[in-house]
């Protein structure tokens, strides 16, 4: 008769399994709660050094998986701030269900990621500096993709705001690619001194201080980057600039079609046109939204207008199609003469796929709009600027691109309500990254908030209070010239690429040519 294993021998195996899981549980939380708002750099490259030992672990793919879904349920907790549903017509029962499940599906996509993405780490062999290499240049270019596809991801490219802004400052070079590139660099090295087996003193202190030489390099660098970027922004200081006066409406998106908000809405906006002919604005700017289903002004614009709202494009031989737009009004006009459309709609929310087929248009309260061309640059006759409509913020390529065609500043319209304070301060760690990327001052206009203006080095130099009805003229410089990043967009993250995959084969190479003999012999 077979005899079980003993208790304690049982026991010790079930926590040998569940070492990983709890691991990656814990890492992955703690990579959720590092990014912004806290923004800790330091708390993530621990995680990241953690989910480089889950590859060694008897479950490395899934615990990869596991980390990659937890730190996406913590960082994306916002989410769930949509309940109540009702205001767009979601039953009751039904509301806190589709917001969790929302969640949940942001956290299975990113989980399957990581898991794609430890799998290809295990073909690499990760424990080789050339594999690290290409691991984390194709973490990099990853987010860059995931920035400009229909979900909206906070990566590890924001995560060095607001505590490391040197580090930061390397997307003026490389854009957020890089910089998420150098941080699975920084947890690769970390792992690799901690984790590997024991040395001879004298070449583990070795390792400790080109570890802590290649850290403070790279600080070294995005401080040089930094100053240069601040250089900008004290030269642009004294140049042109527009006086924009910013509008915060503060007014609930649940409310936002009531005609009492409507009414509060005009106030506010024939406020803001008397203070902009006192204080001689050159420009008003309302956020993503504003002026409704039916844009046109109850009297002439006093100065020129820019403001969110929703409008028709009509095309030979189709249907009209609605879109979401920021809308410009010049001085003396009624109705928009331009407008430039959001590119990125929020999936249910603005737009599904096949809506035609399936006869829903998702659970705007708008009935569903289409997207609009993929450029950012909004021409004007007082100088064209690149904009992004709400989370459009998460695309530094698109708003680079728009600066390298023209845009002398950066303007960020967005609604953010009934979404809480920390994505509030998620969206600003965005907003401060795309101002590095692009050396460009940048205005952000957000119904609930933040509003604000950025310098071109990432400091808040203004910022209304949050969740109130307020105004404020800023003063925005207008800057030209183009940052590496705007040049040469993703060049030197597919350089790292290059580099690892060279380095790579030459570590084949080598070690095929050093097995030779001993097959001889």
């Amino acid at each position: 008769m077979a005899m079980g294993l003993p208790r304690t021998h049982r026991q010790g195996r079930l926590v040998a399994a569940a070492g990983p899981w709890l691991a990656a549980l814990g890492a992955g939380g703690l990579a959720g709660l590092a990014l912004p708002p806290l923004g800790a750099p330091p708390l993530v490259w621990l995680a990241l050094a953690i989910l480089w030992t889950l590859l060694e672990t008897a479950i490395p793919r899934r615990a990869a998986a596991c980390w990659g879904g937890v730190a996406v349920l913590l960082s994306h907790r916002w989410l769930l701030a949509l309940h109540p549903l009702d205001w767009i017509g979601v039953p009751a029962p039904l509301s806190l269900p589709i917001c969790w499940l929302l969640l949940l599906l942001c956290a299975t996509l990113a989980g399957l990621l990581l898991l794609v993405w430890a799998d290809l780490a295990l073909r690499l062999d990760p424990r080789r500096p050339g594999s690290a290499l290409v691991l984390a240049a194709v973490w990099g270019l990853g987010e860059v993709l995931l920035a400009q596809g229909p979900l909206f991801w906070i990566g590890l490219g924001a995560s060095a705001l607001p505590g490391d802004p040197p580090l930061a400052a390397l997307a003026s070079v490389g854009g957020a690619g890089l910089v998420a590139a150098v941080q699975v660099l920084i947890g690769w090295g970390i792992w690799r001194l901690l984790c590997v087996r024991p040395l001879r003193f004298s070449r583990r202190l070795l390792q400790v201080v080109l570890a802590c030489l290649l850290l403070v390099g790279v600080h070294a660098l995005g401080g040089v980057q930094l100053a240069a970027l601040g250089a900008r922004a004290a030269a642009g200081a004294g140049g042109v600039a527009e006086q924009v006066l910013v509008v915060q409406p503060a007014i609930p998106t649940r409310e936002k079609f009531q005609w009492q908000a409507r009414r509060r809405l005009h106030r506010q906006l024939q406020t803001a046109f008397l203070e902009a002919e006192a204080q001689a604005a050159d420009l008003v700017v309302l956020p993503e939204g504003a002026l409704g289903l039916d844009p046109e002004l109850a009297a002439p614009a006093a100065v020129e207008l820019l403001s969110g709202g929703f409008r028709w494009q009509e095309s030979e031989g189709a249907e009209p199609e609605q879109r979401s737009a920021l809308l410009r009004f010049p001085p003396g006009a009624q109705r928009h003469t331009t407008a430039l459309d959001k590119a990125r709609l929020v999936p249910l929310g603005e737009w599904i796929p096949m809506a035609q087929l399936l006869r829903w248009s998702g659970l705007s309260a708008v009935g569903g709009v289409q997207p609009g061309p993929p450029s950012r640059l909004l021409a004007r006759p007082a100088g064209n600027l690149a904009a992004a409509i709400c989370y459009e913020i998460a695309d530094g390529r698109s708003l680079a691109q728009a600066v390298a065609q023209g845009g002398g500043w950066l303007l960020a319209s967005a609604n953010l309500d009934p979404y809480p304070l920390v994505l509030q301060d998620q969206f600003t760690a965005l907003a401060r990254l795309r101002a590095m990327e692009s050396a460009r001052w940048l205005v952000s206009a957000a119904n609930t908030g933040p509003s604000l203006l950025i310098s071109p080095a990432g400091q808040i130099v203004e910022q209304l209070a949050p969740g109130r009805p307020a105004m404020q003229l800023l003063r925005v410089p207008v800057l030209h010239g183009r940052t590496a990043y705007a040049r040469w967009g993703e060049t030197p993250v597919l350089l790292l690429l290059l580099l690892g995959l060279g380095w790579r084969w030459w570590e084949r190479s080598r070690e095929s040519t050093e097995a030779s003999p001993a097959r001889l012999g």
